[in-house]
């Protein structure tokens, strides 16, 4: 057996419960009183998306009083570590995600319990939303590993893993039990050494430049991220 590379490594910060600005949003640390009643009508609401909640482990909710105490066990977690995503548009909330299972140790974070809105899909805030949150692990915190993991079913998750630069890495067969049905889960990751190319692709993709006066994107991110 080969020896072991020895690496030049320290463990690195948990991130922060802090604000973070971009152009479209900026993510706010979850509140149930600040957010509750917009994430409510974005992610329950008449106007909501109703595959939203298909692959994830809770919800959908029909009553408020359930939806507020998910949300407030959300709020108060660590680790996930929950961000509303705010329209800097509308000054509304439209969706929430989270940092998990962080380990600053071996400097290996993950982006997941993704649940947006119909107005943020497909559009400029939820790739930002992303961006936002890898920026801060992989550069300013400086994570070696970034994670996306989904149940290897659901293709809306696997197309956006792979359009935001994650790379493929296997299935977990049998890996977990979710409201009573098997979950094969597919691992996506984005290394450090990946992440100044991957960085510049999203930062010209989300330019204002690159998008016409409809909105519509002139340069798709994978062909950005191919230059």
């Amino acid at each position: 057996m080969p020896p072991q590379t020895q690496l030049d490594w320290q463990p690195v910060a948990a991130p922060a419960r802090e604000t973070l600005h971009g152009r479209h949003i900026r993510l706010e640390p979850l509140e149930t009183g600040r957010h509750g009643d917009e994430l409510w009508q974005a992610l329950q609401g008449p106007d909501s998306d109703t595959l939203l909640w298909d692959y994830l482990p809770y919800g959908p909710f029909p009553e408020r009083t359930a939806f507020d105490a998910w949300l407030a066990g959300h709020a108060a977690s660590a680790d996930p570590q929950f961000f509303a995503v705010i329209d800097l548009a509308s000054q509304r909330a439209v969706g929430l995600l989270s940092f998990l299972r962080i380990t600053p140790r071996d400097g290996c974070i993950e982006i997941g319990h993704v649940a947006f809105g119909r107005a943020m899909q497909r559009s400029p805030a939820s790739t930002e939303a992303v961006y936002l949150l890898a920026e801060l692990a992989l550069g300013t915190l400086g994570y070696r590993r970034l994670e996306w993991k989904c149940n290897a079913l659901n293709a809306r998750s696997m197309r956006a893993a792979e359009r935001l630069g994650f790379t493929f890495e296997g299935t977990f067969r049998q890996h977990m039990v979710i409201k009573g049905q098997n979950r094969d889960t597919a691992w996506f990751s984005i290394i450090d050494k990946e992440w100044p190319a991957c960085r510049a692709a999203f930062q010209r993709w989300l330019a204002a430049d690159n998008f016409d006066a409809q909105g519509l994107q002139k340069q798709r991110l994978e062909a950005l991220r191919a230059k």
